[in-house]
């Protein structure tokens, strides 16, 4: 089905004039047609980003409340805790365990070895409890 996809893509690229809707579509999918297609590969990769965007949802949801963070570091620095607070979530953690867990080692941590503490990292070390 896929490869029938990619044809009828490459196809309305003939047929259509390049300026239109159709055309545009067909353009963005074939330039992206290896990310698109890539979870065919691996199983562990979703077919969609849904679980993303749901975890990102409560974020999304009080984006009026977080305007104003005081600056754009703050901003930042909050979005980079939501990133990992939801990252924690999606592969098993109990949120504050795991940034309890960071922060009392991050300062003895080697900085080039920062990636352990990600959460997939300490979830695959089973370190912490797991959500309920």
């Amino acid at each position: 089905m896929l490869e029938k996809l990619q044809l009828w893509l490459q196809g309305v690229l003939t047929q259509v004039s390049t300026k239109s809707e159709l055309a545009k579509a067909a353009r963005y999918s074939l330039a992206r047609w290896k990310a698109l297609t890539r979870y065919v590969d691996d199983g562990r990769i979703e077919i969609d980003n849904s679980a993303a965007e749901r975890a990102l949802r409560g974020v999304a949801l009080g984006r009026g409340n977080y305007l104003f963070m005081g600056s754009n570091a703050g901003g930042e620095r909050a979005a980079s805790m939501y990133s990992l607070i939801e990252t924690a979530k999606l592969n098993g953690l109990d949120p504050e365990a795991y940034l309890r867990d960071v922060l009392q080692r991050i300062a003895d941590h080697p900085v080039n070895r920062i990636d352990e503490l990600l959460p997939w990292a300490i979830a695959t070390q089973q370190w912490l409890p797991c959500a309920a």
